[in-house]
């Protein structure tokens, strides 16, 4: 039976950039595999003794394949003692950083119907250059919005790495 199966749901990449390292951590003790949403539906969960799920946030909401998922696997989810985190732009700011006030995850838990064992938030990225024009300015009005960065041809990484670092140390503890 392999260790620790972590899925990743991402929209320019962060999220599966903060999985790589949590499976960096967690592989030091145990066998990790980390594979993309999409590419999950050969495999079977039962196989693993641990699932972690992480999920960006694009325009306010996770994928609705992330929901999708869940809904499919909720009881070896919640067998597993499975965790999930979120990354979105939001948890750049210090009072929006931890499930208990991260916008994103309170509705994550509401319409996912599920609890999951351990939850986490991570803030993001902006990467200006890498957008395409409608998602640029689409972006910049949110960061204009939110008192973000709005230089265009700037990018912006807000992800405090030791954080996900500790966040990996408490996977390890959940087994």
């Amino acid at each position: 039976m392999n260790s620790t199966l972590i899925i990743f749901s991402t929209t320019d990449g962060q999220t599966q950039a903060i999985c790589k390292e949590i499976a960096s951590v967690i592989d030091r003790d145990n066998k990790v595999e980390v594979i993309s949403l999409e590419n999950v539906l050969n495999i079977n969960l039962s196989n693993y003794k641990q699932i972690v799920l992480g999920a960006s946030i694009r325009y306010g909401k996770h994928d609705s394949a992330v929901y999708k998922f869940i809904k499919n696997n909720i009881s070896i989810l919640n067998k597993k003692k499975a965790v999930f985190f979120t990354v979105n732009a939001v948890a750049r700011k210090p009072e929006k950083d931890s499930p208990e006030t991260n916008p994103y995850i309170q509705k994550f838990l509401k319409l996912s119907n599920w609890n999951p064992a351990l939850i986490g938030v991570f803030a993001g990225k902006i990467d200006y250059p890498k957008y395409n024009f409608v998602d640029k300015q689409m972006i910049r009005f949110i960061m204009w919005l939110t008192k973000g960065p709005t230089d265009t041809s700037q990018t912006y990484e807000f992800t405090n790495w030791g954080k996900v670092k500790e966040f990996a140390n408490e996977i390890i503890l959940l087994k």
